[in-house]
This record gives C-alpha cells, structure tokens and sequence, in this order.
C-alpha cells in the first residue's frame, strides 16, 4: 500500500530473487502458490511465488556450479556477473528455505530426489546460521542453475517504502522432491493452475500484487511445463503503474501512452477484474 506521504527520496531497492515453481498437473501446468503471513510487513496476506532477497553471502564464489556461468545470467538480467551470481544464489537458497524444494545434486548431472536428510540443514540457512555455499560444501553437493530460467524483472514503485529489484525465475519442481508450506513466512501453500489462482483473486480468495498476477498470466498460455522452460523470454526491467477502468484494473507498462500520467501504483480489490491488452 502506498504510504500516506512518500518518501522524499525514494528508496533504493533491494536485490531479490523469486522462483515460480511449475509442475504437470492433471489438467495443464500448476505453479506452487504461499499465501503470505498477514502480519509481514511487506506484502503480508498477498499470494506470492518463493523468493526473497539478496543475502551479503550469496555472492561466494566457491559454490560448486553447474549449468550456465554468471555472465550469461548477467546478460538476461541487464546486470553484472557478480550480481548475476548472487541472484541465481538467492533464488536456489530462498527456494530451499520456502517450499523445500532444492535445486542442487550430487554432480553436475544430477539432482536430488529426497530433501528430507537436509532438513537440519534447511532450518540453519533459514536462520542464517550457515551460508548457502556452506551448505552446499558439507553436503557435497554442485548448484544446478541449468535448472532454473529467466522470466521477468520487477522493481516496486518508487512511492512504497521497501523496494525490491526482483528478478523472476520459472523452474520445474525435480523428480521425488515435494514443495511444502513448511516455513514460518506462509500460512498456507498450493498447487494451481494459473488461470485458477486468477479466478480466486477476483472472486476475492486470494490477493495478487500485479507482478504475481501477470506472471500468472503468461503462464496461463503455457501448456505444459516442458513449454514453459522453453520460453525465449527478453528481460526487461519493469516498474508498474495501474489504472481502475470501472470495476477493472489495468496494468500499464513503460512505453504504453498511459504510462506518464497513470499511478505510481493502486492496490487491488477483490472485485476488480483483470484487463490485459
């Protein structure tokens, strides 16, 4: 929500990762949905993707790593490899923290299939006691960021005051691992196809903040998870403006004619539908 009186200045935004996990369901592509805490101070109540930011730690470069190096990430996401790094970093680790699931295994081929024998492990990252590196080290274990793929990059507005340059990563949920809702962040967490999570948010089920809902959407065009990975996505930073049509909402992005004159942001109601152009 947009604070009473801005900043003066805005706040400089936070590195963050997010990481939409996929899966085939019975009916089309699922992605696995938390439904944040209410009391959390940012986006609390809001149904989200497992993600968080940045850790000073994510950036060591003694993590065993297998799959596309740090300056190819650095070209999908407009930045530079040491960051390009710590965000794939962040992305496997909050992953892990949140829902689980871990991208990681034994060498550079394969991946683990039963997280349970980590979940000491899972537990001291949470609480920041080890470092991702760390644990991949004792466990013996290489970092597969061949498992993950760039989607987008949303940045908050620059009227809230906590701001996140987060980048968006679409990754299938490995074979023999199972997501859960073991975190303290979520008070519930499911599997849904995407174009059921947006009919839950306007018929007021669930909250969606725009980045969610319009990642919701393009994966809604995807017919299966094996088509969602094989998206050849352009990146681009993206800040939302959204304007109310009526009882809709509109997201307007930079270079639409509305841009300049709309919203730095407007939060959602349940009775506002979608409108996408």
């Amino acid at each position: 929500m947009v604070p009473t009186t801005p900043p003066a200045t805005p706040v400089t935004p936070k590195d963050a990762a997010t990481v939409v996990l996929v899966r085939d369901g019975a009916t089309g592509l699922e992605a696995f949905l938390l439904r944040r805490v209410a009391a959390m101070a940012f986006a609390g109540g809001m149904t989200v993707f497992p993600g968080g930011g940045v850790d000073r730690r994510d950036s060591d470069t003694s993590v065993a790593w297998s799959g596309p190096e740090p300056a190819w990430w650095a070209r999908c996401f407009g930045c530079d490899p040491a960051l390009a790094r710590a965000l794939v970093c962040a992305a496997i680790r909050e992953t892990f923290e949140e829902s689980g699931v871990l991208l990681a295994g034994p060498d550079a081929t394969s991946v683990v299939g039963d997280t349970a024998p980590y979940s000491d492990a899972r537990a001291a990252l949470v609480d920041r006691d080890v470092s991702l590196a760390q644990f991949l080290a004792g466990a013996g274990l290489v970092l597969r960021a061949d498992l993950l793929r760039p989607w987008a990059n949303w940045v908050t507005p620059a009227e809230e005051p906590r701001r996140y340059d987060t980048r968006f990563f679409v990754a299938r949920v490995p074979e023999g691992q199972l997501a859960d809702g073991l975190t303290t962040e979520a008070e519930d967490v499911a599997w849904q196809r995407p174009s059921d999570a947006i009919g839950d948010w306007k018929a007021g089920r669930r909250g969606l903040l725009p980045p969610t809902w319009m990642t919701l959407a393009e994966l809604a065009e995807c017919g299966s998870v094996a088509d969602a990975m094989a998206q050849d996505r352009t990146v681009r930073k993206i800040i939302p403006k959204v304007i109310r049509r009526g009882g809709a909402l509109r997201v307007v992005l930079p270079g639409d004619p509305e841009y300049g004159t709309a919203s730095a942001h407007l939060d959602a109601r349940p009775e506002d539908e979608l409108e996408r152009s």
